[in-house]
């Protein structure tokens, strides 16, 4: 085992990374297409990673779009810090509109995938009114 000394500190004080673990969350999109949602969680600090839709199958007459299940963020949602976009297919920024009537989050992506998501946003207010 490796000793380590932290000059004028406790062993009470240390942290070690071992002692820190990074919970990986799949919200959606898992062994399927669309519905693309992952949560990152570090200690009190959540980083959610798209927010997609998906169209459903021929099973779910009547439901027009499949979302992820935002549940776990919603109760957590004093812990989310940002939502990361990896590009602006629908299935990965499809349920955005969803996502943030619930958290008022930071949205991060290229130049271009957050135009897409400006349109997507002010067609879905207008398609609600």
């Amino acid at each position: 085992m490796l000793a380590l000394k932290f000059p004028g500190r406790t062993l009470e004080s240390r942290i070690f990374m071992s002692d820190k673990r990074l919970q990986v969350i799949p919200l959606g999109g898992l062994g399927e297409f669309g519905m693309n949602c992952l949560a990152l969680r570090y200690e009190d600090d959540i980083i959610v990673i798209d927010a997609g839709m998906m169209f459903p199958d021929a099973e779910l007459m009547g439901v027009d779009i499949v979302t992820p299940d935002f549940t776990y963020l919603e109760e957590n949602k004093k812990f989310v810090r940002a939502l990361l976009l990896t590009h602006g297919h629908e299935d990965h920024i499809g349920a955005l509109p969803f996502l943030l009537t619930e958290i008022d989050i930071p949205v991060y992506g290229t130049a271009f995938t957050l135009a897409l998501v400006e349109r997507r946003l002010k067609s879905t207010r207008c398609s609600t009114r």
